[in-house]
């Protein structure tokens, strides 16, 4: 496991990578997981990097939370954040029909609030984040399908 520190927008973060396997990442971050999608070329891990993800699998209660989302999402397009921010409000619910152009969330970054509209038509088959979040650039926010 690999630990970074990170200051963003003052405020510090503490990263840690659990597993890694090709594009997809399990992360802490300040104690809560997420699982991530590495955009760019395929990360390459060595057999070493394998044996701390099945470590890292044993401890189930921090684990099961971070699955049952990823789960949630495996149906329809995901859709990320554009950039690093706050999630100060959510509009919609899983279940709920969605056209081109309804507001799904609201995301601060830089102290402005930004609609997050869906692209595409359809239901919501997951969310997953909740109110007061900090994301990154690239974080899963919810799923049209």
């Amino acid at each position: 496991m690999k630990e970074y520190k990170y200051i963003i927008n003052g405020k510090e973060y503490a990263v840690n990578i659990d597993n890694l396997s090709g594009n997809q990442a399990n992360v802490t971050v300040n104690g809560k997981a997420y699982e991530v999608e590495i955009v760019g070329k395929e990360v390459k891990a060595a057999k070493p990097v394998a044996k701390p993800a099945a470590a890292a699998a044993k401890p189930a209660a921090p684990a099961a939370k971070p699955a049952a989302p990823a789960a949630a999402e495996g149906e329809g397009t995901p859709f990320k954040a554009p950039l690093p921010g706050t999630i100060n409000d959510i509009k919609v619910a899983v279940g709920q029909q969605v056209n081109v152009g309804d507001v799904v969330l609201i995301l601060e970054a830089m102290k402005m609030e930004n609609e997050i509209t869906a692209e595409k038509a359809g239901t919501i088959t997951s969310i997953t984040v909740s109110k007061g979040d900090s994301v990154m650039e690239g974080t899963i926010m919810f799923t049209i399908g």
